[in-house]
């Protein structure tokens, strides 16, 4: 159990920087906000690397906002797990509401977390994505997808906890996948720190403009 985010943080970039070797200006930190910024801050410092974030927005299923049953990210990509929305027998009615609703609360973060900046430029880089944890997998698989239209050099998934059963899944998307932790029970990202408190929108455009 990490003690918050940041400890989270700081002892994934130990890691990360023992095993990954990068050339002048070829990284770049991408975090998923709103609490894989934290990490992410942590993982720029210790790694001197700029940091970006790529906002994403969860697709909740009904009655649970907690469990994602996909994804939507930047450039209109779009992922649901099939195997949840079938489990919860969810009709195509719901999905295309949610996935609209979303959407549009999506267009909304990108403006006030980006502003008027360009979109991000991650051709040929070598772009380590992170959140504080994974869970489903839905949002870090709509992020990565998003990722990998820009082309970049190299994809690295680095996280401090994440379930077991979605790794294999995560390194068949990505290049690399580092974590410290992968326990088979695994009920909520937020069980595996003593402060897990939320994150605010304004602490995330805080430390993007403080970076």
């Amino acid at each position: 159990m990490f003690k918050d985010r940041s400890e989270a943080g700081k002892k994934l970039a130990e890691k990360i920087a023992a095993e990954v070797s990068l050339g002048q200006n070829e990284g770049i930190i991408v975090a998923v906000p709103r609490g894989g910024i934290i990490v992410g801050k942590e993982l720029a410092q210790k790694l001197n690397l700029p940091l970006e974030v790529l906002v994403t927005k969860k697709l909740p299923a009904p009655g649970s906002p907690e469990l994602a049953i996909g994804a939507v990210g930047e450039g209109q990509m779009v992922y649901f797990n099939e195997e949840i929305c079938q489990s919860l027998c969810l009709t195509e009615n719901y999905k295309n509401t949610v996935l609209a609703e979303k959407r549009k609360e999506l267009a909304l973060k990108k403006v006030f977390f980006r502003g008027e900046k360009p979109d991000l430029d991650l051709k040929d880089k070598v772009v380590i994505l992170t959140d504080d944890g994974v869970a489903t997998g839905a949002t870090m698989l709509a992020s990565l997808r998003v990722i990998k239209t820009h082309r970049p050099k190299k994809i690295i998934v680095a996280i401090p906890v994440l379930a077991l059963d979605i790794l294999d899944l995560l390194q068949k998307e990505a290049d690399q996948v580092i974590y410290l932790e992968a326990p088979e029970m695994f009920l909520a990202v937020g069980q595996f720190y003593q402060n897990f408190s939320q994150v605010s929108d304004e602490e995330v455009l805080r430390i993007l403009n403080s970076k």
